[in-house]
Parts: C-alpha cells; sequence; structure tokens
C-alpha cells in the first residue's frame, strides 16, 4: 500500500458521513470482494450495577500502536516488523496431541489458531477441547454481532451441550447421581485455551443448572437416547438457542445476571463446530462461518473440499427453505437487499431474538427490563415482520470420512473468507507446510552449530527468498488475509496500515478474523484402514 493511498484512507474517512446518535454509531458499511456488508457497532460505554464488569470490557485487546481516531492529529500507519509481529501474534493458540507411549493413537495431530480484532472489544470467540465421557475432539468458531456477548455464551456453552448429547445412559446417570449427592462430577471436558480466552463466572452456576436440566431431559426419555453423532450435534445447537431465549424471559437472581441474559438474547452469533473421532470428521455449522478441508493429491497437487455453506442469502438453497417457512405473500420481503428483512447478512444465527420472537413478547421483556438503551439494546421491528421466527439455530451437519490424504481442516469467520479463496487458503498452508519441512532438516546438518553455519543458512534462506516464517500457521493465513497485494504477496507498508486503522475505521476494511487450522495425523488414519 502507497502512501498514496495510506492518505486516501485517512482522509477518506475524515471526510465521511456517518449516522450518530447519543455517542453510538449505529452502522458501518464493510466492502468485500462482491457484496456490501452492513454490521451494527455499539459504543464501548454499558451500563452494569456498581462493582460489576461488563461482558465485553473483560475481552480487550492489548491496543498498542492502534489509534483510537481518524481525528488525531498526528496519524501515522508506521509500524516496525517486530511491532507487526508483536500484533500479529499476541493471539496465537497452538496444541500438540501427546504421544501414548510413543505412539499417537489420535487422528488429530495437532492444532494452531489465532485471532485479530477489528471490532473492539473483538466479537469473534473460539473454543477447542477433548472429549472425556465419549471419544473425539471439538473445534469451534464463532462470530459474534452487534456485540460478543451471544459469542461468548455460546463459545462457553455449545460444546457441552453437544458431549452430553453423545453420552450412555450410564454416565449421565452417574453425574446427576454425583451432583444429587454434592460430590465432584466427572469432568466433561479438556478445554484447550489460550490465557487471555476469557470465561464469565458470573453466569457459570446458571449455566450449569441448564445444562444439567438438558442432561435430565435425555434421562426421562423412554429408550436410550443413543442419538447419531449428526443428531446430537443438531440437538446441542437447537437446545442452546432455546436455553439463551428462555434465560432472558426468566427471573434473574439480580440486575448484572439480568444484563448478562439480556445482551447475550438480543446479540447474535454465528457457530462452526468440527467433531473428530478417529476418522469420522463431523461439522456442523449455523452460518457464514466455514470449514474446508486441505487433499493432498496423489500427484503432488492440493485440492480444495468444503465442508459447510454459507447460510446468507446468497445461498439459493437458504432463500427455498425461508420461502418454504412463511406464506407465500412474504416472498418479496424476506431477503431485501440481500439481508434477512433487510437487517441480518447471516440466514442462521444464535440469538438475534429481534427475529425470532414476537412482537409482543419482545415488547414485554424489554419494557419490564432496566435501562435497556444503556445496553445497546433497542426495540426494533423491522416492516414486513408478520410470522416468525425467521431465524433459526439449527445447523447443517456434513460428515466425511478421512482419507491419509486429507492433511488439514480450517474452520474460519468470514472475516477471513471475505479476504481469501478457499484455494488459497489450502495453498498457503501447504505451502507453510513444504517450507517448514524443507527448513527442519537444515538446522541439523553440522554440530555444533557456529556463528559462521548460522550466516551461511541465512544467506541461503536470503537467496531462495524465503521470508521468517510465522511458526503459527493460522498467523501465516492472517497475515496475507490483510497484508496481501495483488500479487499475492505481503505487502509491509500494507499490512502497517491495516493494523494501525484507528477504531472508527479499521471496520471499514477488515472483519474481526478467527482461525483454526487442525492436522491430520496420516499414519493413525492409515492404521485403521490396515486393521479394518
Amino acid at each position: 500500500m502507497s502512501r498514496t493511498v495510506s492518505s486516501w484512507i485517512l482522509s477518506s474517512a475524515r471526510n465521511s458521513i456517518v449516522l450518530q446518535g447519543k455517542g453510538r454509531l449505529y452502522s458501518i458499511c464493510i466492502p468485500s470482494r462482491n457484496k456490501i456488508k452492513w454490521k451494527l457497532v455499539f459504543s464501548k460505554t454499558c451500563f452494569y450495577p456498581a462493582g460489576s464488569c461488563s461482558l465485553d470490557n473483560t475481552f480487550s485487546l492489548k491496543k498498542a500502536f492502534r489509534h483510537t481516531s481518524t481525528e488525531e492529529e498526528h496519524f501515522s500507519f508506521q509500524l516496525s516488523p517486530s511491532q507487526i509481529n508483536d500484533i500479529l501474534r499476541a493471539r496465537e493458540l497452538s496444541h500438540k496431541i501427546p504421544d501414548l507411549n510413543g505412539k499417537n493413537a489420535n487422528s488429530v495431530l495437532r492444532f494452531e489458531s489465532n485471532q485479530l480484532a477489528s471490532n473492539t472489544p473483538i466479537e469473534d470467540r473460539r473454543s477447542a477441547a477433548t472429549c472425556l465421557q465419549t471419544k473425539g475432539m471439538m473445534f469451534g468458531v464463532f462470530d459474534g454481532h452487534a456485540g460478543s456477548a451471544c459469542a461468548q455464551a455460546v463459545s462457553e456453552r455449545l460444546l457441552h451441550y453437544i458431549a452430553v448429547s453423545l453420552m450412555s445412559r450410564q454416565t449421565l446417570e452417574e453425574i446427576e447421581l454425583a451432583v444429587e449427592c454434592m460430590k465432584p462430577v466427572l469432568p466433561i471436558l479438556q478445554w484447550h485455551k489460550h490465557p487471555n480466552d476469557v470465561e464469565y463466572r458470573e453466569t457459570t452456576s446458571q449455566y450449569f443448572e441448564n445444562l444439567r436440566v438438558y442432561w435430565q431431559h435425555l434421562l426421562d426419555l423412554d429408550a436410550e437416547p443413543e442419538f447419531s453423532l449428526e443428531e446430537a450435534m443438531i440437538s446441542a445447537f437447537k437446545r442452546l438457542d432455546s436455553d439463551i431465549s428462555l434465560e432472558v424471559q426468566a427471573p434473574q437472581e439480580n440486575e448484572l445476571m439480568r444484563n448478562i441474559a439480556l445482551q447475550v438474547a438480543f446479540s447474535g452469533a454465528t457457530a462452526c463446530v468440527a467433531h473428530i473421532d478417529g476418522v469420522h470428521l463431523h461439522v456442523a455449522n449455523t452460518g457464514d462461518c466455514r470449514a474446508i478441508l486441505g487433499v493432498h493429491e496423489e500427484d503432488g497437487t492440493w485440492s480444495t473440499l468444503p465442508l459447510t455453506r454459507d447460510h446468507n442469502a446468497f445461498d439459493e438453497f437458504e432463500n427455498r427453505r425461508l420461502k418454504r417457512e412463511h406464506p407465500r405473500s412474504e416472498e418479496k420481503t424476506l431477503v431485501v437487499n440481500d439481508r434477512l428483512l433487510g437487517i441480518l447478512v447471516p440466514s442462521r444465527a444464535f440469538g438475534d431474538v429481534q427475529l425470532k420472537w414476537s412482537k409482543e413478547l419482545q415488547h414485554s421483556i424489554l419494557e419490564n427490563s432496566c435501562d435497556v438503551e444503556a445496553l445497546n439494546i433497542y426495540q426494533y421491528v423491522p416492516p414486513n415482520y408478520h410470522t416468525p421466527p425467521y431465524l433459526t439455530a439449527e445447523p447443517e451437519v456434513t460428515y466425511h470420512k478421512l482419507r491419509s490424504k486429507d492433511k488439514f481442516l480450517v474452520i474460519a469467520s468470514d472475516g477471513l473468507w471475505e479476504m481469501l479463496s478457499n484455494e488459497k487458503v489450502v495453498n498457503l498452508v501447504a505451502g507453510h507446510l513444504t517450507e517448514l519441512n524443507v527448513q527442519k532438516p537444515q538446522v541439523a546438518f553440522e554440530k555444533p552449530v557456529n556463528l559462521g553455519y548460522m550466516h551461511s543458512l541465512l544467506l541461503q534462506r536470503k537467496n531462495r527468498g524465503i521470508a521468517s516464517l510465522d511458526q503459527n500457521i493460522a498467523t501465516h493465513l492472517i497475515r496475507h488475509a490483510i497484508g496481501s497485494n495483488e500479487y499475492g504477496e505481503v505487502d509491509q507498508e500494507k499490512l502497517a496500515a491495516m493494523l494501525t486503522l484507528p477504531e472508527d475505521l479499521a471496520r471499514m476494511y477488515r472483519d474481526d478474523i478467527t482461525v483454526t487450522v487442525v492436522y491430520f495425523n496420516s499414519e493413525t488414519i492409515d492404521n485403521y484402514y490396515r486393521n479394518n
């Protein structure tokens, strides 16, 4: 990005007209490859009782090097390479699956993840966990809108609901007995978290009680639940969304809990969750996060296998579904300007009760609440709102049986996919793998390693034109997503400009980005087929 382009970004922001009211920016236009996307952006100030804290405020990322406004007098896009790396790598997460007696029996070899905020605070969330009472690992990416509250709640709760749905009656009975006798409960999940991944501890007790009501419901079924994995994921998604809706209608023990329930229900989140057990891969998707497989073909080339569909107005299947679920008289008003009812880009999401409840229920809940305007919640009924619900959290579930040529899975929020195509993402991951493999043996060629040898390696790298690699592949993808020029190369000036954009401008050029890449253990997958 040249200085001319950088100056144009700044001047266009300062001269732009924005709709403001009471200090809030109500909407921002997001240019992307093939569409204009509008999302609500709210003020940073929320009302909470004395001594409490805002859900969003607990997740404030370090703002080093970032401007707060385009109105600053001394505005600069300049960042050093080390400053760029500090920003990009601040939320890196990686985890390698441990070997069992020298043999890794898990089909997951390792995973790497990262996030980069555009909103302040970031509205995306992520989850990764190993199932302890059932088999497998789960990975989730959650893209929040109108705040982070719903994405936060879903990221904390959804994997538990899926795990409970998969448990046998005997295991559920053991857990219920432990709770009744006030004994320690069997752990359900082993979480793999970044130190800065927040938990909203004030809601832990309520969330656990509602999870308990769910497993009690499963125990009340006449027969063994025996959900298939697809059924378990669908049941978990729908039940959690129902609980989010019911919690805000039920009496709460204090004002803080009430405010959290309101913010969770009236914000929204899309979700993409993968469950991996041996060679069995299931992906449940609600909204416009996306999951793809990177496949290494026999001829050495790489191909892409999409595992999800984007649930939005650009998808013909979603348009047909909406038309089936509503009267013919509403056909022309269901999707307006490529948005559901002219408001929301995704056509499936958690929360967003404004598009699920009746007008009367919305009015009743908001009228009986405290200062909802201070929580950035406004009663707005769109035109032609006749037959709710218009929005669902029911996921589409895709099953894929892993093969040895399936090398990695990429799950990411739409902030990545707006910048990079599926094919580009797979090629970047594949190229990163190749370069890492090329470099590994070179470090061990000579022992002991001396300065002359290290200098020689650096010169070789320079001569080959290989830049210093991000060890974390998610960081590598984010770097290319926001910093690539028209030739597919990272432009350092553009990268610096995109990272220093002020809060009132950043959202016009990039969305929050969350990426998780899961690498598969080809040897374990091969052994499965040999033994079966």
